[in-house]
């Protein structure tokens, strides 16, 4: 019998945990205090968060390892800036991370670079050009 078995960089997708509330409070309580072994489980209990995540990125044609280990990388930057004073939910602030470690990887990656100032440029042509359009379809709306 076959199952469906998806392996991104040698992890099994069907087989990764998935934690509780109440467990991943309990481990970031154990984290923040130095405990290696919570931090390890944290983060495979997380993983299945940066496969929801990639998953806006797939049709970008990108391996989805690399976006997988990117994510990853996202992931364990949102684990060690997490602030378990703040009253928000770790995937609340966990997604942004990841998001921003992808789209980071993808704007580096690219092999066609554009630079600051000329996007800038392009962005303001595209506001003036909406704006004369707006404008010429309002008058020829009053000339009728």
């Amino acid at each position: 019998m076959q199952t469906n078995k998806v392996e991104i960089c040698g992890v099994n997708t069907s087989k990764l945990p998935i934690l509780s509330n109440e467990e991943m409070q309990e481990l970031l309580v154990k984290m923040k205090n130095g405990d290696k072994e919570a931090r390890e489980k944290f983060i495979k209990g997380n993983l299945r968060l940066v496969l929801s995540v990639i998953q806006r990125f797939n049709n970008r044609g990108e391996n989805v390892d690399d976006l997988f280990q990117v994510g990853c990388i996202g992931l364990i930057k949102a684990i060690d800036n997490f602030d378990l004073s703040q009253n928000v939910k770790f995937s609340t602030y966990a997604v942004p991370m990841v998001i921003g470690e992808i789209r980071r990887y993808l704007r580096d990656n690219n092999s066609i670079r554009v630079s600051r100032s000329l996007r800038d440029i392009a962005y303001r042509a595209l506001q003036v050009r909406d704006s004369l359009i707006s404008k010429t379809t309002k008058n020829q709306q009053f000339q009728k």
